[in-house]
């Protein structure tokens, strides 16, 4: 006969112990703590702070009651960043991952062994692929090591430290213990404003006037991650036998493929990382002497043989035509697709060619039914687009659709001219203006 709850001698013996009182923490012991584990620097940042209030919920949602972000980073060697050997940077992006989630692991620890809550979220991969294609990161690690003082974002939308530059990955450890002092951000950009990683950027992702190109640093970079490997995989499925899928797909990048599966994604590129001189202890190198580190740094990164990844007709088709002649151009698709009428119009920011859009000067209402109910205006003037809802004021173009049908526009299942056929896509107004805004849509 099973023993009733009360009578176990587990519970016995707890209930004869007095309740455990959690130990308080100092952020000097917890500073100590983090350094012991291997990290190299650390900050500490309350969850009330209005920095990371755009992390809260997701972070919340990871450890209820969470008060503390503990910020860390971890320093990588950066010769093997810079290496034009993909295996070299990549197998040090690997290896230092992997040391900062022990780093966060342990940090987590000492925590709980002093009687506080906490949640070491990985500081790459996995990610909570069920929200796939949004926001699949627990924790912006990035916005939270500004908060906390590690740095700056620089041109390059890598965060820069201010004594090791941008070689550096980042963790977060999520705690229910407050700290009794926070760390603040640091008061200058460590960036420079060279603009190396705009010349080094094969694709055109970083542009000298700030704005920077999802799409085309997605594409290429993380080809053998998420949205590539979704195309990869559509490929395959669509070939016909084994030598169609070698008419698609080199052996090369099979090979690679399956690298990427066997010991870890391979990135494309960091060139933008590697050729960064930023940080104190970087610094010195590149000011002393320029030719040298252009030589090289980022010479042979610049004039290395490969191939780019692109999609077609987009912006970054057109920079490495015209910037890098000698690497070769392959066009694929982005394995992006949308799964809301929302998240369609979210994502036009990160999607939009701007030189495309070139002189183009546009306003566009959306009216979405079915499913997902609201309207949304898009404004294209000058190479940018801006999204305001249940805007009322006179649009070039409204676009009245069925959530459900636009998706599959979007995703390149239908065509506008399907939809209009069945009376799922209605237009008015200027429609060679509506095929031009959607011709500046990377997909």
């Amino acid at each position: 006969m099973a023993i009733k709850v009360q009578e176990h001698p587990t519970v016995v013996q707890i209930r004869s112990r007095p309740a455990p009182v959690p130990v308080g923490i100092t952020s000097a012991w917890l500073r100590e703590v983090a350094l012991a584990a291997g990290a190299d620097d650390v900050g500490f940042v309350a969850i009330d702070r209005p920095e990371v209030a755009t992390e809260r919920p997701f972070v919340e949602e990871a450890l209820p009651g969470v008060r503390t972000l503990v910020a860390f980073v971890v320093r990588m060697n950066r010769d093997s960043v810079r290496s034009p050997a993909r295996s070299v940077a990549n197998q040090e992006f690997h290896r230092t991952g992997d040391h900062a989630d022990e780093v966060a692991q342990a940090i987590a620890r000492a925590l709980v062994e002093k009687g506080h809550r906490a949640v070491n979220p990985s500081i790459a991969f996995p990610m909570e692929m069920a929200r796939w294609p949004a926001r699949i990161w627990v924790v912006s690690h990035k916005v939270v090591a500004v908060a906390a003082g590690l740095g700056q974002m620089g041109l390059h939308r890598n965060l820069i430290h201010p004594r090791f530059g941008n070689f550096i990955l980042l963790g977060t450890v999520l705690t229910d213990a407050p700290v009794d002092a926070e760390t603040q951000p640091i008061d200058y950009n460590p960036c420079i404003d060279c603009k190396l990683c705009v010349s080094a950027c094969p694709v055109g992702a970083i542009q000298s006037d700030g704005h920077f190109d999802f799409s085309a640093c997605n594409t290429h970079n993380y080809r053998e991650f998420m949205g590539g490997f979704v195309d990869w995989v559509a490929t395959v499925a669509d070939s016909k036998d084994g030598r169609d899928y070698r008419e698609r797909v080199s052996d090369k990048e099979t090979v690679s493929m399956w690298q990427s599966l066997a010991y870890g994604p391979n990135y494309k590129a960091a060139y933008c990382m590697a050729v960064c001189p930023a940080g104190e202890d970087v610094l010195g190198t590149y000011l002393n002497a320029k030719a040298g580190f252009l030589r090289q740094v980022v010479r042979p990164l610049q004039d290395k043989v490969e191939p780019l990844y692109v999609l077609a007709g987009s912006d970054a088709e057109a920079h490495a035509a015209r910037r890098f002649p000698h690497k070769r151009l392959r066009r694929v698709r982005s394995g992006l697709s949308p799964d809301s009428a929302r998240g369609f119009v979210l994502a036009l920011p990160l999607i939009f060619q701007r030189g495309r859009a070139k002189d183009m000067a546009a306003t566009l209402r959306f009216r979405f039914t079915g499913a997902e109910q609201f309207v949304a205006t898009i404004r294209v003037a000058e190479g940018k687009l801006t999204i305001v809802e249940h805007e009322d004021d006179p649009a070039d173009v409204v676009v009245e659709a069925d959530a459900a049908t636009w998706l599959g526009i979007a995703s390149g299942k239908h065509s506008p001219v399907w939809a209009v056929m069945r009376g799922r896509l209605r237009l008015r107004g200027d429609r060679k203006l509506f095929q031009r805004f959607m011709a500046c849509l990377a997909r």
